[in-house]
């Protein structure tokens, strides 16, 4: 691949070197303004920015007139037809508006990034700036130390505190870092070394968008970040009159967070932003909404943000009834008993393997080598076993032996064992001995499943009374759903014990289970697995185990992040994503240069056979380098490793310090204290985000720092982060990586081509092998892993689309209800829809008695046509018939109860106005009812008509939000449920997508007909239409926010096949819940042709395969 790049290269050119040739000519355009920018005063200097404001709203004004005139028109116009033409016409002309500003941002680029780096020289030479005072440099004043006032000037102090750290202002912008300013501007990643200076950078265009007022957002990875860099760079912004703000500062659904989304510039974490986006689409008014239109987002890191946490939902969820049920520590015993068994009985299949193998018996012995590899792969005797010469080839030979024929010989192998595990894709999956010794002899039935269609066909032959039957069979759908949650904790429980390791994925602080990053090395507060294996682990440790919960809302951020109309982004480390990027987001990455040349010594990797010898050559070389003067950052991949590290060298007597999750308080003093004389660091990968160490000139003169790789991680990314951390603006410094054949990424993904060399030079123990060429074919390993990471998010996003696009539909929805303004549209479309479902559904049965009944139970109205018209007339016209008649008789209601209410409401507002501000309202449709609040103000003052208004909003939102919340709970359950298609050979999405439809499509006909039913019935009491009370603030539903770590869809396989496995036949095990029983095979259903709508009564089972095509739908 390397040769293929370098001759593409020749005739095509490299694309990095073009990207910033492209980019140069904007970078000597901004250099033309620096001399007259630089002539202007201070005051000059700050007028640009209003001249810029001014350009952006003269090109907008004659558009954003038209707006402001078609909302006149709506607002007057009772067309609904005309309305929604009205909304489609302001919608496509906010997309000019957005247009021509992006136009107008072009044109004033080059002037707008002058001024900005004239604001940071000034700020570098002068210790205090002196201006004409405005009315900000005043409100500023009051919080401020860096701002004084004396009589009408402001003076500008060049030192600030940046979240607790005092700054004195030293930085201009490069020429390299105006081309990252003009890549972010375009919507493009900017990918910068470290020390490089990309905070900076970013100034350059967060200062050009926020000049629209439209809100530009700064997302980093933590909030330490976020409140340090806010703090750095506010004097920049706030020098030239823009606000900023941090939401991290501030409280969920606080107006203090509103504030800080109304600022010009908005820093915050990726996670808060999520949520926000989230909380506001549970919000019940207006004025509880925080954020604004997504505009424009810079994220740093922004790989580690889209990359890295591509694969984790953001939840908001609440407590479902009797959550706290579970059976983990009923079924943990077991669950330990069998790990136990299967570690003893392999423990001595491999005492036998080594003797047999040793003997000459290697085809016996490569029999029980395999057999121990499938049952206990992370056993440290198998791993060490594995380094010596020649065994782990013959591992690789049996194996592929017993892979062959698509695994036909396999089962010889697993037969004795009780579980198998697939470490490369983290699977675990019980045997047929494993099932049969969990249920024990007293109870052989505990955990097969039964068949639930065979089942009710034994009961309905019986020919019981109605009762009775109706009880058997309650008590067998009962039985199926215990014994699907049984087998559900117990494949959860067994992951837990076998496959996750405490201080590697997890840590255990003040007694809660916390997950650990695998790319940061920092705990992920917060963060829960999800499927009940964050449950199964609690068990395992014996900490408390947290009820579950419903989700009520999620998002994930590769959804999020697409929701911006301009996302740009920057980090030191997107290249070896730049494909990915491209294809889900369609962003560009452009590779800056370095301001210096980078003057880093990166060495090959040096290649032992076991941990032992690598560990030992790692401290022999880390006391060299600490003794010599030089600074030393360890790098490791988890805390287990870094605390074994930290012994060996107090062994030694060499003062070091450890950062690691356990001690992630203390990282900012441990960062501050790396760059010493000698000074050893050892840290998991969380050293390599945000973080610089500097280095003094006695350093320098030593050899700068000296990184150390304890391990190559999974991702090429994560190795150059650490990378890094040496070399910043061009200083000395070396990086050098230890490798062993027993690292996990060499053994589960290293070529055998490094083991058969080891083997043939006959290396003996503590002996070391660098070249570029193992270097090389550890990157392939490494590029084997991210190819099938991107294959797990690719497809994750594919069935998060689907979800997506519900999201969209349901979100507009709530915000129409919301804002009320396009509301009277949506129920329009609302009545038409449910008119057209009635008329077709009984139009092709010709049941107009149930058509007379359906119009009655939703609409409350008699039939407009009569049977005889109902016989001639197409569904197409029936539907519209009854839809103008329904939306007239609609109307009309509305009008009623405005006109009932009105007396009440004028009454109360002329003699107690002073008293309410919003008033409660009861309405009810005879079953339900539903509390109204509305402003007494507006109710008096549009006759009642307000009160009808909230009145529709209230309703809408409480059905949408209800149907919403169960909706998301049977997609959860769907996506479990399709895995289990692979046994049929067919394809899980493809089923996902279909049958999501259908459940989406059902979802929405409930809420039209309970949103019309409950509008046509809803009436005010008469009892109590003089009893209105004033409204109370609305209690906030209890809620958890939270980042789910979910399975790829290869483990939700293994899991459901594992489900499978411990029945007695091969059957399909269902776990969505259903509203109906589920048909069995020999049941008749009507089915209906998707195209010419035709129905046909058959037995499900030949009906099944037509469903499944998509050309018919079950009808009942």
């Amino acid at each position: 691949m390397s040769l293929l790049n370098s001759v593409l290269k020749v005739f095509v050119g490299d694309k990095s070197k073009q990207d910033v040739k492209a980019l140069m000519p904007i970078v000597n355009k901004i250099k033309t303004f620096e001399a007259a920018t630089q002539a202007l005063s201070n005051d000059a200097l700050r007028a640009k920015t209003l001249t810029f404001k001014e350009t952006i709203k003269d090109a907008c004004l004659s558009i954003e007139n038209s707006i402001a005139e078609l909302y006149t028109e709506a607002d007057t116009s009772e067309d609904i037809d005309r309305k929604e033409e009205i909304y489609q016409e302001i919608d496509s002309l906010r997309d000019d508006v957005y247009a021509k500003t992006q136009e107008v941002l072009e044109t004033i680029l080059p002037e707008a990034f002058s001024v900005i780096k004239e604001t940071a020289r000034r700020f570098v030479n002068n210790t205090s700036i002196e201006v004409t005072a405005s009315t900000y440099d005043r409100e500023l004043s009051g919080t401020k130390d860096y701002i004084n006032l004396e009589g009408d000037k402001a003076f500008w102090a060049n030192s600030w505190d940046a979240a607790g750290k005092p700054i004195t202002w030293d930085m201009v912008h490069y020429d390299v870092q105006l081309i990252g300013g003009v890549a972010m501007h375009q919507g493009k990643i900017a990918e910068m070394h470290t020390g490089e200076g990309k905070t900076l950078v970013a100034t350059l265009p967060v200062y050009l968008n926020a000049l629209t007022g439209k809100g530009v957002h700064l997302v980093t990875v933590n909030d330490y970040l976020a409140k340090r860099d806010s703090a750095w760079m506010a004097p920049i912004f706030q020098f030239h009159g823009l606000s900023i703000d941090c939401i991290d500062y501030h409280q969920p659904n606080s107006q203090e967070r509103k504030n800080a989304y109304n600022a010009d510039i908005t820093y915050g974490t990726n996670n808060e932003f999520g949520f926000d986006y989230l909380r506001d689409n549970m919000a019940h008014t207006p004025a509880d909404l925080v954020q604004r239109p997504h505009h424009y987002a810079i994220v740093d890191e922004i790989d580690s943000v889209l990359i890295d946490d591509a694969r984790t939902p953001l939840i908001i969820s609440g407590p479902i009834p009797q959550g706290d049920r579970h059976e983990f520590m009923e079924l943990k015993p077991k669950v330990e008993d069998i790990v136990g068994i299967q570690r003893k009985y392999l423990t001595g299949i491999l005492a036998e393997a080594k003797k047999m193998i040793a003997a000459g018996d290697t085809k016996e012995g490569g029999f029980q080598l395999l057999r121990v590899f499938r049952g206990i792969p992370k056993n440290k005797a198998l791993i060490k076993f594995l380094s010596e010469e020649g065994i782990k080839q013959l591992l690789q030979k049996t194996e592929n032996f017993y892979m062959q024929d698509n695994n036909r010989e396999m089962p010889k192998v697993d037969e004795e064992l009780y579980y198998v595990i697939d470490e490369k894709n983290n699977q675990i999956e019980l045997s047929d001995k494993g099932v049969e010794h969990l249920s024990g002899k007293d109870n052989p039935d505990f955990f097969v499943m039964p068949e639930i269609g065979m089942e009710i066909s034994k009961i309905e032959s019986q020919n019981l009374a109605t009762e009775k039957e109706a009880e058997l069979k309650e008590e067998l759908f009962r039985e199926f759903g215990v014994k699907s949650e049984r087998i559900h904790t117990l494949n959860q429980l067994l992951k837990a014990y076998a496959l996750f390791e405490k201080d590697i994925q997890y840590v255990v602080m003040e007694n809660k289970v916390m997950i650990v990053d695998e790319q940061t090395g920092r705990i992920m507060d917060g963060r829960r697995y999800s499927d009940g294996l964050h449950q199964a682990i609690e068990a395992k440790e014996n900490v408390k185990i947290e009820a579950a919960t419903q989700t009520f809302a999620t998002v994930t951020l590769q959804n999020y992040f697409r929701m911006y109309r301009k996302l740009s982004g920057m980090t030191g480390t997107a290249v070896t994503e730049a494909g990915e990027f491209w294809e889900i987001y369609k962003l560009d990455v452009v590779e800056i240069p370095t301001n210096r040349p980078i003057a880093r010594d990166d060495r090959e990797d040096l290649v032992y056979k076991t941990k032992r010898e690598k560990y030992n050559a790692v401290i022999e070389e880390v006391t060299n380098l600490s003794k010599s003067g030089r600074p030393v950052l360890i790098g490791t991949t988890n805390v287990e490793i870094s605390e074994l590290l930290g012994k060996m060298l107090s062994i030694r007597k060499i003062p070091h310090n450890v950062l690691n999750a356990k001690l992630h308080k203390k990282e900012a003093d441990i960062v501050a204290e790396a760059g010493q004389p000698g000074q050893v660091t050892i840290a998991t990968n969380m050293a390599g985000r945000g973080t610089d160490i500097k280095l003094s000139e006695e350093v320098k003169a030593a050899g700068g720092l000296a990184i150390v790789g304890t391990e190559r991680h999974d991702s090429r990314r994560v190795d150059r982060q650490l990378r890094g951390r040496a070399g910043r603006q061009g200083d000395p410094g070396s990086s050098q990586f230890y490798v062993s054949l027993e690292d996990n990424l060499m053994r589960l993904f290293g070529s055998e081509r490094i083991a058969k060399m080891m083997d043939r030079m006959g290396l003996e123990e503590g002996e070391v092998i660098q070249h570029s060429m193992i270097s090389k074919s550890i990157e392939r390993a490494q590029k084997k892993v991210e190819e099938n990471q991107f294959g797990v998010r690719k497809r994750l996003l594919e069935y998060d689309d689907v979800m997506n696009s519900q999201r969209e539909v349901v979100y507009k929805r709530r915000y129409n209800a919301l804002f009320g303004e396009r509301l009277r549209v949506d129920l329009a479309n609302m009545i038409y829809d449910t008119s057209e479902i009635i008329t077709e559904e009984n139009k092709a049965n010709n049941d107009f008695k149930n058509f007379e009944f359906e119009l009655i139970r939703y609409f409350s109205m008699s039939c407009p046509i009569s049977s005889d018209e109902f016989s001639e007339m197409t569904p197409l016209d029936i539907a519209g018939k009854v839809y103008k008649t329904a939306f007239q008789h609609y109307l009309s209601k509305m009008e009623r109860n405005a006109e009932l209410a009105f007396p009440v409401i004028q009454n109360v507002y002329e003699t107690q106005r002073e008293k309410f501000k919003r008033i409660v309202v009861p309405f009810t449709d005879g079953v339900k009812s539903l509390q109204v609040v509305t402003d007494l103000e507006k109710a008096y003052q549009t006759n009642g008509k307000q009160l009808v208004t909230d009145f529709e909003k209230n309703i809408s939102l409480a059905i949408i939000d209800d149907a919403w919340k169960t909706h998301l709970r049977k997609m959860d359950e769907l996506k479990q449920s399709v895995q289990l298609a692979v046994h049929e050979q067919k394809d899980p999405l493809l089923i996902y997508k279909f049958e999501s439809f259908e459940l989406f499509k059902a979802m929405i006909d409930q809420v039209n007909k309970e949103v019309i039913s409950f509008l046509f019935k809803g009436e005010i009491p008469q009892e109590t239409a003089n009893t209105i009370q004033e409204a109370k603030s609305r209690r906030r539903e209890k809620t958890r926010t939270s980042k789910e770590n979910i399975p790829n869809l290869d483990e939700r396989s293994a899991q459901s096949r594992a489900a499978g496995n411990t029945q007695g036949s091969q059957q399909t095990v269902e776990t969505i819940v259903r509203d109906q029983p589920k048909i069995g095979r020999n049941d008749r259903v009507t089915i209906k042709h998707v195209m010419s709508g035709e129905n046909k009564t058959v037995k499900y089972k030949q009906a099944e395969p037509l469903i499944v095509k998509g050309e018919w739908v079950l009808v009942n």
